[in-house]
């Protein structure tokens, strides 16, 4: 179980604290999510408070929508955090700072009433689950909270929370996608992936290959086919879609069977698709 409900205040603190630098025209920022601007990542960040304030503590669901894939339900989500962007347009960089600061409790609160080890609302759908414990939930929400902080940090050249304590919980939570990323790669079993990610922030993550599907391994194997080598700088870009595996590949060091990397290249635990 990964522990992140503790890191949503101090982290929050750092968000607000940075906003509150910013001049006015450093809002118009463009960030590397995509089109939006500072601003726009600020205000998606407000969204997801309030999102999460009204379904816990309101009881008061996302619109009703029929969803038959992954596909269609990145596209669904990409709608709403579209439709929010336009109409906060109109909204001042104050005001979202205001906001973000009186939403930002209630929120932490809604969090820290759910039992951990219940089944969530929503499952974590890009780590294949059908169903998700409430603990998975908040580590997916902190991943949320911390990669878009860190866009909004990048455009400013500030990457203050590319450290173990706020880092580090991140990426055991992108990791907890591996397995899902082979599950469609046929292998013989035993066969073993590693995935290495330097600097003081990272880790070591190894799948291994059964009868029946990929698990990560209780102990390091002795070797592994693959081994890919990413530096830490690049790891949260790679797996939130700032960059390509095509963008990076000079920099990630692949030992061993190098077709068997791809999927581990290509992983993408946010709700979008490459």
């Amino acid at each position: 179980m990964i522990q992140t409900i503790h890191l949503f205040r101090p982290l929050n603190r750092k968000l607000l604290e940075m906003l509150r630098s910013l001049p006015p025209a450093d809002w118009s920022r463009p960030t590397v999510a995509s089109r939006w601007t500072i601003k726009d990542v600020a205000s998606h960040l407000l969204d997801g408070n309030l999102r999460t304030i009204s379904l816990y503590r309101d009881q008061w669901p996302l619109p009703p929508a029929t969803i038959k894939d992954y596909r269609e339900l990145v596209d669904y989500l990409n709608r709403l955090n579209a439709d929010w962007i336009k109409a906060t347009q109109r909204l001042s960089p104050a005001l979202l700072i205001q906001w973000l600061e009186m939403t930002h409790e209630p929120y932490v609160q809604c969090l820290e009433k759910l039992n951990p080890v219940a089944s969530a609302i929503y499952s974590v759908a890009w780590a294949g689950d059908s169903v998700s414990t409430n603990a998975f939930h908040i580590a997916r929400e902190y991943t949320e909270k911390w990669h878009h902080q860190q866009q909004i940090r990048e455009a400013m050249y500030t990457p203050e929370i590319l450290t173990r304590e706020f880092y580090h919980p991140v990426l055991q939570t992108f990791m907890m996608a591996l397995p899902h990323a082979y599950q469609k790669v046929a292998s013989p079993a035993g066969i073993a992936v590693t995935v290495l990610i330097d600097g003081n922030a990272g880790g070591r993550w190894t799948i291994v290959k059964t009868e029946n599907d990929w698990r990560f391994s209780d102990e390091q194997p002795s070797r592994s086919d693959t081994q890919l080598t990413i530096p830490g700088t690049l790891a949260w870009k790679l797996f939130t879609k700032a960059v390509s595996p095509d963008d990076i590949q000079q920099h990630v060091v692949i030992t061993g069977n190098q077709e068997l990397a791809r999927p581990a290249m290509e992983m993408l635990p946010v709700m979008a698709l490459r």
